[in-house]
Formats: structure tokens, C-alpha cells, sequence
């Protein structure tokens, strides 16, 4: 199997506003933080300060060798409040597009990656039909002002996931548990992604736009097809079916689940796990690849994969692997696009808070200091070689 990716492929990391910006009170998840009785470890608080160091940030991306980097803009800052806003916070992630621009990055924007105004929350959040037009009003605003230096665009991050864990087990906010909200939520979001499609497009921006999902590898044991399909439907095929069209899909993946005719399974004895506590299982990027490019028929990137590992080694193995189904995916002509690691740096890994370690650099909480692993530079080295190296 060649070793090469294709002339152009995009090489990145991620992050998102919430998890490394520090200070962002004006959410839905800043509040979660501080609620007695939720699932959260610890607040966010300052963060990685991203939202003063980006550059610095930009200037160790660049000189690692990677050409993109997707991170979001935070609703709450730049409308805080119900049609009030803010141009000093637009112009704050214009000079971050443009910062990215004078290093030779590709900016990829998210337009929500998982926090909402706590002014929206309080209207009913995304349980609300209301919000998928104020979503869409937040966007075109935003893209008119940043459209000319936008790369790519992301208008939601896995809202599956906000669906799941926000309105049927209480995880995320607002900490419901209605399956059938969840499935409302769900198309209440489908539209607010077609609706801020649109308006994007209508602020003049001409690069691709597309939705990221949260896929797994679904596998049946002992004769669990018909609970996973249906599983699998409700979280992430009732979306897949609805975004043929799009310029591309964001596909996220981190591992598989098993499940049998009684539900869900636990790990399969003898499988590593990581700090997620998940299965260290880095093929499922290569079968949710394939099975997203089959239902969709859209180009794929690859918006996030990686592993929360205390054992840097172990990252690299993860993520050796999982390009090697990216270039199996290749060799087959699927349409990929690129990869981008998640993430560049330690952050707040939500409910978990700071103690799944995901970045390529790590950061010392006491003194903001960064400290890029060695799979950071292994990494980059094969971004700048567009080649897997030999094991």
C-alpha cells in the first residue's frame, strides 16, 4: 500500500473556543460547570488563555508543519446578548483568521462547537425550534465578517453528541433525559445547520461548507444487529441522510462500541483503554470513513481523532494506525480530504475537565507554559513529508 497522501491533502490540529480560551462565563457550559449535582470534575476557568496566545499558538503549529487549523468562535462573546454585537470580539477571530493567514494556515471555522448563549439556553436552548434561525442570524453575521479569510467552514460540532448527552442522559447541558426531545433536538439542529448553510453562503462566503459528526465503529455481537442499527440510526444515520448536498463531511472518531441483543457492551476484555475510558481502537476512523462515504456520497475530512493518553508513545501508535485506514481509504478512491488531530493542545476535556490529556503540546496549568510532545513533532514531520513513515 503506497504511503503518500494525495497532492493537497490537509494536515491540522483542532481545538474549540470553550476548551482553551479561558473566561467564557457566557455559555451554557460555564454555567453547567458551576451547577451543584452535574457531571462536571471541575470549571473551565482560564483554560489554555488561547484567547491571548493564539499567535504564539499559530507560530508552534507552523513551526511543527502543519497547514490548518480548525477552532470555533464563541457565540456568547461575540452576541451576548439577544441581537447585541459585539465588533471588538468579530474583529478578535478576524485577526485570528488573518494570524493564520501570515503562516501559511489554513483557518477552518466552527461556527458552534458545543456552547450556546446562556441568553438562548434560557429561551428553551436547542429544544427550542426558535433557535435554529437566531443560529443562523449569529452566522451570517459573523461570515460577513470574517468570509473573505475564512478556509473552510464548520457550522456545528457533532450536535449528535449535544443531542445525546444533553437531552437523553444528562451529561452535557441542560441535563435532560427525553429520548424523544433528543429526536427533536436533533431536527431542530439539521435545520439550524441548513439555515446557517445558507446564510453563510449569502454573506459572500465561497469556501466549503460543511456539518462534523461524532461517528463509531458499530459493531453487533452475539446477535446485537437489530439494537445497534437502531442505536446507530437515532444517533447518527437520521443525520448522515440529510446532509447529501453539502461540500463535504466533517467525520470525528475516536474508537468503536460493541453492542448485543441486551444493549450496550462493555470494552471487550484484554483491549486497552485510554483516559476516556473508551477502547484504544484506532481502526474505527477507517470503517466510519467508509460507511460515512457510502451513505453520504460526500467528500470526507477528517475534523478530529486522537487519543487521551498519559503515555505520549501511545499516541503516536493510535494515530499510526489510523492513518494507515486513511490510506487504505485512499487506495480505494474514497474522496478524503485530510486529517486533523484533535487537539493541539491539553485542554478541557468538558465534564472530565482537565485530566484526559488529548493535545499534541502539553500546557502547564500554573504558568501557561507549552511543551510540545514528541508525537507533536512526528506529526508534523509527516505533514510536511504528506507521508506515513515507515514504523
Amino acid at each position: 500500500m503506497a504511503r503518500t497522501f494525495p497532492r493537497g491533502f490537509v494536515w491540522g490540529t483542532a481545538t474549540a473556543a470553550h476548551q482553551v480560551e479561558g473566561g467564557n462565563w457566557n455559555n451554557d457550559w460555564w454555567a453547567w460547570e458551576h451547577t451543584p449535582g452535574s457531571p462536571c470534575q471541575e470549571p473551565s476557568g482560564d483554560a489554555c488563555d488561547h484567547y491571548h496566545r493564539y499567535r504564539d499558538d499559530l507560530d508552534l503549529l507552523a513551526r511543527l508543519g502543519f497547514g490548518a487549523y480548525r477552532f470555533s468562535l464563541e457565540w456568547s462573546r461575540i452576541e451576548p446578548e439577544d441581537g447585541e454585537i459585539s465588533i471588538a470580539a468579530l474583529d478578535h477571530y478576524r485577526r485570528m483568521c488573518a494570524a493564520c493567514h501570515e503562516r501559511g494556515i489554513v483557518p477552518i471555522v466552527t461556527f458552534h462547537h458545543f456552547t450556546t448563549p446562556r441568553w438562548v439556553a434560557a429561551r428553551g436552548g436547542w429544544a427550542e425550534p426558535g433557535t435554529a434561525e437566531r443560529f443562523a442570524r449569529f452566522c451570517g453575521r459573523a461570515a460577513t465578517h470574517l468570509g473573505d479569510l475564512i478556509g473552510r467552514v464548520c457550522t456545528l460540532n457533532e450536535p449528535n453528541i449535544v443531542a445525546e448527552f444533553g437531552y437523553r442522559w444528562g451529561l452535557f447541558p441542560p441535563g435532560r433525559r427525553d429520548a424523544a426531545e433528543r429526536s427533536r433536538v436533533n431536527a431542530i439542529f439539521l435545520d439550524a445547520h441548513r439555515r446557517a448553510a445558507a446564510a453563510i453562503r449569502d454573506a459572500g462566503v465561497r469556501a466549503p461548507i460543511g456539518l462534523t459528526l461524532a461517528l463509531q465503529d458499530w459493531q453487533a455481537v452475539d446477535g446485537g444487529e437489530a439494537v445497534r442499527d437502531r442505536e446507530r440510526h437515532d444517533m447518527e444515520d437520521v443525520y448522515l441522510e440529510a446532509l447529501r448536498g453539502d461540500d463535504f463531511l466533517g467525520v470525528q472518531t475516536y474508537s468503536r462500541v460493541r453492542y448485543g441483543p441486551d444493549g450496550l457492551r462493555a470494552p471487550e476484555p484484554g483491549v486497552p483503554l485510554t483516559q476516556m475510558g473508551y477502547e484504544f481502537w484506532p481502526e474505527a476512523l477507517e470503517a466510519c470513513i467508509r460507511r460515512a462515504a457510502a451513505l453520504t456520497g460526500l467528500p470526507i475530512l477528517v475534523t478530529e481523532n486522537g487519543i487521551g493518553t498519559a503515555e505520549d508513545t501511545e499516541r503516536v501508535a493510535y494515530v499510526r494506525r489510523a492513518l494507515q485506514g486513511v490510506l487504505a481509504c485512499l487506495a480505494d478512491g474514497l474522496p478524503v480530504q485530510g486529517y486533523v488531530y484533535w487537539s493541539l493542545l491539553d485542554n478541557f476535556e468538558w465534564a472530565l475537565g482537565y485530566r484526559p490529556t488529548f493535545g499534541l503540546v502539553a500546557v502547564d496549568r500554573a504558568t501557561q507554559a507549552r511543551h510540545p510532545k514528541p508525537s507533536a513533532v512526528w506529526l508534523g514531520g509527516i505533514a510536511r513529508a504528506n507521508a506515513l513513515d515507515d514504523p
